[in-house]
């Protein structure tokens, strides 16, 4: 598997950092807090990743150790953040799928927003905090790889470490399952909520699920493989004491790539790590990428650069209807933003009888931290 390190990897990454980008700035306009971390952690791993694969391409020399404790916490941290994105996209659609009336509000919009950040930032910074209980020492360094740091492999770490992202999929997969369930029941009444509203349509809802749904499929396989590596490649050490697993704790390990690769299972799981993350960021833009919203702003960017060099948009013919010189004057009429998901309050009907409508390994000599 030596041929997906340089180049083709650093090529890769560099472009899951833009394209996981492209879509950011709508959905920022949409205050789409879950996507919006999504792409965030995606891009982030994929920047990070990014610039490993050039530094130590050929080396395992520890030039940057400031550096390297940053890398490691930014890989620990998406290893949750990305799941926790999922789940809270998840979320959002149980909600949209459940409501029966839409009100925009301030008040709602910073709610949902507070709420997701609480899931897609500060619970990742917690995990990577409670991962200095069970991190053996500062971190490892792998030639043509980069930093990535060192998990004693006892019982608490799965509890720590391991074990997060299969949780974070096992909740998620039950906001979509109750999703799902609440469309099929209110099928009819679903598709006219989302006819009669603008900023929401079909198509970007079922985008969504279908993202949210592809990375459930992913998280809890590659989640129960992880587990299975980390206890196969090496055996669970137990846990002595505090003094024990952090003893020499600033030590920097380094392996050159003849060493480390030939272990095939550290290799499986080193590149599993590596190239999840650019998946994520390139599956993320197959589906927002190409949308309606997405090709308008393409042409808006693609104008705007233009006219830098003196080309404009060819201006559209206006015809007059002369029918309408006739006509009592209208207001102007108001359009909701091309957002994706506006925040939506639930107001119940009193009617009873209709039912309520991954991420990141990182890996060391020996185990794989989810």
């Amino acid at each position: 598997m030596t041929g997906l390190n340089y180049p083709l990897y650093p090529i890769f990454a560099f472009l899951g950092f833009v394209v996981a980008l492209i879509p950011l700035p709508w959905h920022l306009q949409a205050w789409n807090s879950g996507t919006c971390y999504y792409m965030i952690w995606a891009a982030l791993s994929c920047l990070n990743q990014f610039i490993n694969s050039i530094i130590w391409h050929n080396n395992a020399i520890n030039w940057a150790p400031i550096w390297c404790d940053i890398s490691i916490r930014i890989m620990l941290g998406a290893s949750v953040g990305i799941p926790a994105a999922s789940l809270c996209i998840n979320r959002r659609l149980y909600n949209i799928a459940k409501t029966h009336a839409v009100v925009l509000t301030d008040e709602g919009k910073r709610r949902a927003v507070l709420i997701d950040t609480l899931i897609c930032v500060l619970f990742p910074m917690a995990v990577v905090a409670l991962q200095y209980v069970v991190q053996g020492h500062r971190f490892d360094i792998y030639e043509d790889i980069g930093c990535y740091p060192f998990i004693y492999n006892t019982l608490p770490a799965f509890f720590l470490s391991d074990s997060w992202p299969m949780i974070i999929g096992l909740v998620s997969s039950v906001y979509c399952g109750l999703s799902l369930k609440a469309f099929y029941l209110r099928h009819a009444q679903f598709t006219h909520f989302l006819k009669s509203n603008k900023s929401l349509s079909a198509s970007r809802y079922f985008r969504l699920m279908a993202l949210a749904m592809t990375d459930i499929v992913c998280t809890i396989p590659l989640a129960s493989f992880i587990i299975w590596i980390n206890s196969a490649a090496q055996p669970v050490e137990p846990w002595i004491s505090w003094e024990n697993v952090h003893y020499d704790f600033s030590r920097v390990m380094q392996y050159p790539s003849a060493l480390w690769a030939t272990n095939y299972l550290l290799v499986v799981a080193i590149q599993l790590t590596r190239w999840i993350v650019v998946v994520c960021a390139f599956i993320f833009f197959a589906f927002f990428g190409f949308a309606a919203e997405a090709r308008k702003n393409y042409s808006i960017a693609f104008w705007w650069v233009a006219k830098i060099f003196g080309i404009y948009p060819p201006k559209p013919q206006q015809h007059i209807n002369l029918a309408s010189l006739y006509c009592a004057p209208r207001g102007p009429a108001i359009f909701p933003s091309a957002g994706l998901l506006p925040v939506y309050v639930v107001n119940e009907l009193k009617q009873t009888s209709s039912s309520p409508l991954s991420w990141e390994h990182s890996q060391s000599k020996k185990k794989a931290p989810v």
